[in-house]
């Protein structure tokens, strides 16, 4: 069974930078898609950044040109480098990969259990 395991979350005043991690752990053959999402209490989650393998990096409006999300396929691992943080980028981060596990073959979607992000002065 594939797992995440999240981290770098924290508390951070406006215009400083913090950077998450997402590690896959499990019998992974192959990973077909990385991302990160957040959500605010009360709030539906929201698309931060997405990268296919092989495909184009998408970002939300709100975080292109201070956010970058990179990957490291040996150690399955996703990153958010998260620059300039604004107090409206607070929420939870949950990071999202999808591929495929095995043998015996079989795909999967995995969620992370989120970590927070606090933007305060």
């Amino acid at each position: 069974q594939v797992q995440l395991v999240e981290s770098g979350g924290g508390l951070v005043q406006p215009g400083e930078s913090l950077r998450l991690s997402c590690a896959a752990s499990g019998n992974i053959f192959s990973i077909s898609a990385m991302g990160w999402y957040r959500q605010v209490p009360g709030k539906q989650r929201e698309l931060v950044a997405t990268m296919p393998t092989g495909g184009r990096i998408n970002y939300a409006d709100a975080v292109k040109g201070r956010f970058t999300i990179s990957r490291d396929n040996v150690k399955n691992t996703v990153y958010l480098q998260m620059n300039s943080l604004k107090p409206e980028d607070t929420a939870v981060y949950y990071c999202n990969q999808r591929g495929l596990e095995g043998p015996p073959y079989k795909l999967f979607e995995v969620w992370g259990q989120g970590t927070l992000v606090t933007v305060s002065s």
